[in-house]
């Protein structure tokens, strides 16, 4: 059941509980919100290998009393060395991983405790082995060619089956040396050697220059007034920023009937993913453009991709503290490009590119679709994130709808039916209390169960006048716990 847990020392709310688990600890010996939200992740990269991984990348906001909300990009770019043309699996879909990289800049600035400390239950786990789960099993039975292809013959997940115990000791002494030396050990030596190397073996154009010249952007975000507060998203490359714009559409509206609510939410949907391909370029800028919504007939104008993947990690401190993260390899098993001397896979990032100004240049970032939001309103500081490539932006606008405009608390709004849009026809469960009313509008619906993974799986944590809170999706395998 989803309900919101009060803490006194820290919150942490995941996309799996060991992940949770992992956070809390950290949080329990002194550590900061930051140091959680990368133990955290890091123990995903070891559990959920088909959602995120130290070949992928991360997206941060992160809200402290002393610097106000930051934004940390670990989005890497496309090899120098890379064709104009896009390229969607294999090796030359592999972009600059940036996880790591955002991990070392995130504790540098906001850390408390030592990155060997931090890192070190994700070690334990990847070390001692950690029971695979049926969605990670059949997630390897479907793409078992492709990670053939990409050089996975020796990784033993491959030949794990449900509940059975997958160690995987290479990346858990690439996980200590990042630990013991910083990112360098990643990006440099050894493992870097290791990823150029498993992404030559297999076409690819990624060179040790590419890797040893990467850096995180670390900016402020792109903020919009929402009610009494102010909403936080990720900026450019994350299309973050068309989340804003459909907020800031609400905004200036004023008080719409409950009843159009979610027809207004699809339209607005539309209207913002007709802007995707320029969010890199465009950034702040995209907030001035128009939106078309028409409240009385479904515009049916297509828009968002019907694709997923990702996972969510938000934490919170007895500080203050709050940050909302994603991290992923973008499709399930990324590129499928193995690095057998580190048991990580690599990204398939540059799959994001597509045309004009999101076309793919050597050493451009791809529109980047990890969107994690932060909300400061009423004393409180709420972190939001969920899987869902193109169906983060509209999950999390209905759930700040249905806060907003129909009085729900943040329980309840992540609990309540939702509907996702793609490709012109809006998936929706047949319990949906808008299904009626929006048929009714000329909306193509497809009827989908309430379960199904495109609706997300918000994770959130919050800093209240209270303390620290959390709270998960029912959906997929989300969990929360406080201390």
């Amino acid at each position: 059941m989803t309900e919101v847990l009060a803490g006194v020392t820290g919150a942490v709310a995941a996309g799996h509980a060991l992940g949770v688990g992992a956070g809390l600890h950290i949080l329990a010996t002194g550590g900061s919100a930051a140091d959680a939200v990368i133990a955290a992740q890091a123990v995903l990269c070891v559990v959920m290998p088909d959602a995120c991984g130290l070949g992928g990348d991360g997206m941060f906001l992160v809200s402290s009393p002393e610097d106000g909300v930051v934004a940390v990009n670990g989005a890497g770019q496309l090899p120098t060395a890379a064709g104009p043309e896009v390229v969607v699996d294999g090796a030359g879909s592999v972009t600059v991983p940036g996880l790591v990289r955002a991990w070392a800049d995130l504790h540098a600035r906001w850390g408390r405790l030592g990155l060997s400390e931090v890192l070190a239950p994700a070690v334990r786990i990847a070390r001692a082995g950690h029971r695979v789960g049926r969605g990670l099993a059949d997630a390897v039975r479907a793409h078992r060619g492709r990670l053939l292809r990409g050089g996975a013959a020796g990784w033993a997940l491959l030949e794990a089956g449900p509940d059975e115990v997958l160690r995987q000791p290479q990346l858990a002494d690439v996980l200590a040396e990042v630990g013991r030396h910083g990112a360098d050990a990643f990006y440099r030596g050894a493992v870097g050697e290791a990823i150029v190397a498993a992404t030559q073996r297999h076409g690819g154009s990624l060179a040790a220059a590419d890797l040893s010249g990467h850096q995180s952007v670390i900016t402020s975000p792109v903020s919009v007034p929402w009610g009494d507060g102010v909403a936080y998203v990720q900026p450019p490359s994350s299309q973050g920023v068309l989340l804003a714009m459909a907020l800031q559409w609400l905004e200036r509206a004023g008080p719409l009937p409950e009843d159009l609510l979610d027809h207004v939410g699809i339209e607005l949907v539309e209207a913002v993913f007709a802007h995707r391909d320029g969010c890199a370029a465009s950034g702040v800028a995209l907030l001035e453009e128009p939106l078309s919504v028409d409240l009385t007939r479904a515009g049916r104008r297509g828009g968002p991709r019907g694709y997923l993947h990702t996972t969510g990690v938000a934490t919170a401190d007895a500080a203050g503290m709050v940050v909302s993260s994603l991290a992923s390899v973008f499709d399930d098993f990324g590129s499928a490009t193995y690095v057998p001397a580190g048991g990580f896979l690599l990204n398939n990032r540059a799959a994001g590119f597509t045309v004009g100004p999101n076309a793919p240049a050597p050493g451009r970032l791809p529109v980047h679709t990890l969107a994690p939001a932060l909300i400061d309103a009423d004393g409180a500081v709420t972190a939001l994130s969920t899987p869902g490539a193109d169906g983060q932006v509209q999950t999390l606008l209905q759930v700040l709808c249905a806060m907003r405009y129909q009085g729900k608390p943040l329980a309840a709004a992540i609990r309540a039916p939702r509907w996702r849009s793609e490709a012109g026809v809006v998936l929706i469960p047949p319990r949906h209390p808008a299904r009626d009313a929006l048929a009714r509008l000329g909306h193509r619906l497809a009827p989908t169960d309430e379960s199904d993974v495109r609706f997300g799986a918000v994770v959130s944590a919050g800093s209240t006048t209270s303390g620290p809170v959390a709270v998960s999706d029912w959906r997929r395998q989300a969990a929360a716990g406080v201390i």
